[in-house]
């Protein structure tokens, strides 16, 4: 007879409940199976990374330090972060009935470093790429990396670099399938099964913004190019596809202008845009300044007085000349070559840095046109091509972009411009104390080395104070004093007809004229240089007292300017008509003193007196400080 008991345990197992707890059983296995396959799969992930970064990177050496930054990226950030992230998820091995939870939550903890990080290292990797596949064009130098990179990871195989530097890529696009393998081994009802789906999804949105902004960074990279193009080069590129998109944005624009249709505002990208415009202006204002003071500071050391033999007894002159060579040779030369190292160079890098994000905001103009038209074209039609959608993505990432970075890159370039301000003025101290020091002898011999710092300031502003007094008297008193005339000889055969005029009018009266004058007019006379002439009346018949009335000798009389002349002019004679030419060009003048000036007047023979002369006219030049002079100046007889 069979025992009843040998049939129990095969009734349990076929019972629902009995499968349930298989069923529960084999989740729990499966969930710490996947558990373990995170924490090992990290381990192996962390050791991989170090390898590369120490190991394979150091011996290649025979790479440029630039290609070696492109290859291997932020891998050491990477590093940081996953080894603090690996050491937390071992720590949760302890806790194992909370492990679940604490996993989920470590994942949330992690989710913004993980982004930070690899999204940098992401978006270069396309650029590592191109690097690869230049270096399997040179089989000689395929070889050696080749040789070096299986000496250190066997596993890697032909693929090489291309195995090595995909692995971060390949694991933070694993850790999403690895939290969804132990979430669907996890019951509905356990209190970790929530916390797991936010750690998947968060996960999944670390991809996803990941991938967003690699795309940002192709976009900005095709756009950030500064190409070198001849005019021929620029016109080969025309065609109707790109006049159809200029002329496109042309209309768009000046709707716009004209109020046709509204315009798109973005207030932060507005004011990023402005902050970023200010902090450019600066370092052009800056790097123009810096220029200009470089060349002040090459013309001062090509000024060399100390070289040449002042003819100087020996004393403090020839101490000064050893001081100024000294600080010529050393000190000066010195300060130049720190200055274009600490200060030029850098600004220079600046300058060039803002190039990038300037070319952006420019492009992202001719997008924020087109997106704009494809927006009105997408409303009224509900639908839109693939190339007009693609422009309509350029522009938003091309927006989302310069909004995310420009905060970071306005406070970078603010902080880079102030360190290179406080650069220049530590030179400058520098520069200062330096030169104090190698003229500490010679200050011994300043007459106020003993005054204080406010007196000697005093002194000094008292010294510039009376300087500046003696400059405006001199001024003064230059505008004031005439020079002692010059005499010119007399005409020959004319000594009779100065006779005449001394005895009819006296040495008061007379003047001699300084240039050959030619009148213009119908009154006016031609007079040569030297005649001399007896002044009557120093205005003509009109009143006019730029031409004066006088008489030759020979009853002729001739009016000579007197005061600049007025606005007015005689009736029916305009200024012009009285230039007051001084005879053919290149005839001798009175050598006019300082502050000279030239007058146009205009000489006239009274109707009456005499015959009628040819029209003449004549242009003096002012002698000495006066504000005016006579064309002819006096003659002083004895």
């Amino acid at each position: 007879m069979a025992d009843p008991g040998a049939d129990e345990p095969s009734s349990r197992s076929g019972s629902p409940a009995g499968e349930g707890q298989d069923s529960e059983d084999r989740s729990l296995l499966h969930q710490r199976l996947a558990i373990k396959e995170l924490i090992d799969t990290e381990v192996s992930y962390l050791h991989m990374l170090r390898l590369c970064s120490s190991d394979i990177r150091s011996r290649l050496q025979q790479l440029p330090q630039g290609d070696l930054d492109v290859l291997f990226s932020n891998m050491d950030d990477i590093i940081k972060v996953n080894d603090r992230f690996l050491h937390d998820l071992q720590e949760t091995a302890s806790e194992e009935e909370e492990q679940v939870r604490l996993i989920g939550n470590l994942f949330l903890d992690f989710q913004e470093e993980f982004e930070r990080v690899y999204k940098v290292y992401c978006a270069s990797y396309d650029q590592a790429l191109l690097l690869v596949e230049a270096y399997q064009k040179e089989p000689e130098l395929q070889r050696e990396i080749q040789d070096i990179i299986e000496a250190v990871v066997p596993q890697a195989g032909r693929s090489g670099l291309s195995f090595l530097l995909v692995i971060p890529l390949q694991r933070i696009t694993k850790y999403p399938l690895l939290l969804q393998k132990i979430l669907e081994n996890t019951l509905p009802d356990a209190s970790a099964y929530s916390v797991l789906q936010r750690a998947t999804s968060a996960l999944r949105d670390v991809n996803a913004n990941i991938n967003e902004y690699k795309m940002r960074k192709e976009v900005a990279s095709k756009y950030n190019k500064v190409e070198q193009l001849t005019l021929r080069e620029r016109l080969a590129r025309i065609n109707t596809h790109t006049l159809s998109k200029k002329t496109t944005r042309l209309s768009q624009l000046l709707k716009q202008e004209a109020g046709l249709i509204p315009r798109t505002e973005d207030k932060e990208f507005d004011d990023l845009e402005e902050r970023f415009q200010w902090v450019s202006v600066c370092v052009t204002e800056l790097k123009s300044n810096v220029a200009a003071y470089l060349d002040n500071l090459e013309a001062f050391l090509r000024f060399r007085p100390h070289d040449y033999d002042l003819d100087v007894p020996e004393g403090p002159v020839a101490h000064y000349r050893s001081l100024a060579r000294d600080l010529q040779r050393e000190a000066f030369l010195e300060f130049k070559q720190r200055l274009e190292g600490l200060v030029w160079q850098p600004l220079c890098s600046l300058a060039k840095a803002l190039v990038g994000p300037q070319n952006l905001i420019k492009k992202r103009l001719d997008k924020l046109l087109d997106f704009e038209r494809v927006e009105e074209k997408l409303l009224e039609a509900g639908s839109v091509t693939y190339e007009e959608e693609a422009a309509r993505h350029t522009y938003q990432a091309l927006n989302s972009l310069l909004v995310a970075e420009l905060p970071q890159f306005n406070q970078l370039a603010l902080q880079w411009l102030g360190q290179i301000l406080c650069t220049f003025v530590a030179l400058q101290r520098d520069l200062a104390k330096q030169v104090l020091q190698r003229a500490e002898g010679s200050m011994d011999q300043l007459p106020h080395r003993h005054l204080s710092e406010p007196a000697f300031n005093k002194l000094v502003e008292d010294t510039l104070g009376q300087a500046s007094d003696q400059l405006r008297s001199f001024r003064e008193n230059f505008e004031k004093v005439l020079p002692l005339p010059t005499t010119q000889p007399l005409l020959p055969g004319s000594e009779r007809q100065v006779q005449a005029l001394l005895s009819k009018y006296g040495p008061g009266k007379l003047y001699q004229v300084t240039s050959n004058v030619s009148g213009p007019g119908t009154l006016d006379l031609t007079l040569p240089r030297g005649q001399i002439v007896a002044l009557l009346q120093n205005k003509d018949t009109k009143g006019n007292s730029s031409r004066w009335l006088v008489d030759t000798g020979g009853g002729r009389c001739l009016p000579l300017c007197g005061p600049e002349p007025p606005r007015s002019q005689p009736a029916g004679r305009p200024a012009r008509d009285c230039p007051g030419g001084s005879g053919q060009e290149g005839e001798p003048r009175v050598e006019p003193g300082r502050g000279e000036r030239t007058q146009r007047i205009c000489a006239f023979q009274l109707p009456g007196q005499g015959p009628k002369p040819s029209s003449m006219g004549l242009e003096s030049a002012l002698l000495g400080y006066s504000p005016w002079s006579p064309c002819c100046q006096r003659r002083r007889w004895e």
